[in-house]
């Protein structure tokens, strides 16, 4: 019981990580869950590029502010907003909101499946996503919000303080 519960309150950000290549079944079953995240109108305005390119892990890790542990990590995962699928129904509060929204859902299905599975991520929101898009060719639809190192642990930090529930929740009856 509580397992999910559990792999919330145990899942760590991980910027170290062993260079260990990640088996085609577990990679499989992060992919299933990207795909039944939830969407706005079940659009499912999302794409997600999986990079195992030495060279272009290194070039995203560039872009990313010199965060040179993402090339450390065997998978990168970059979580794209798909415009064109979001603004006709929604217009640019789907392609602002709505998508970002998606993706987030997606990234954070996708880390929970991860660590479940032995692995260890880390969301990084800090790039210029105007070279990543480039990097990866992006058409000018896609824009990448997130990028997710995955890989097995090399080091697992200490859970950080969190805030009590009176400072996060505000019950309105």
């Amino acid at each position: 019981m509580d397992e999910v519960l559990n792999t919330i309150k145990y899942r760590r950000s991980i910027r170290s990580f062993l260079e260990k290549k990640i088996p085609d079944e577990i990679i499989n079953k992060i992919i299933e869950s990207l795909i039944w995240a939830p969407s706005a109108g079940n659009l499912q305005a999302r794409k997600f590029f999986f990079v195992s390119n030495q060279k272009i892990k290194r070039e995203i890790a560039k872009a990313a502010l010199n965060q040179t542990f993402i090339s450390e990590a065997p998978l990168v995962i970059v979580g794209c907003v798909d415009k064109n699928k979001i603004y006709p129904r929604y217009g640019e509060r789907g392609v602002e909101l709505y998508a970002i929204q998606d993706v987030a859902c997606s990234i954070t299905n996708a880390m929970l499946v991860a660590f479940e599975n032995g692995l260890g991520t880390v969301w990084i929101g800090a790039f210029r996503e105007d070279e990543v898009s480039e990097i990866l060719n992006l058409p000018e639809y896609l824009r990448p919000v997130v990028i997710l190192p995955v890989g097995y642990p090399a080091y697992i930090p200490s859970a950080p303080p969190r805030v009590s529930f009176q400072e996060a929740v505000e019950f309105v009856e």
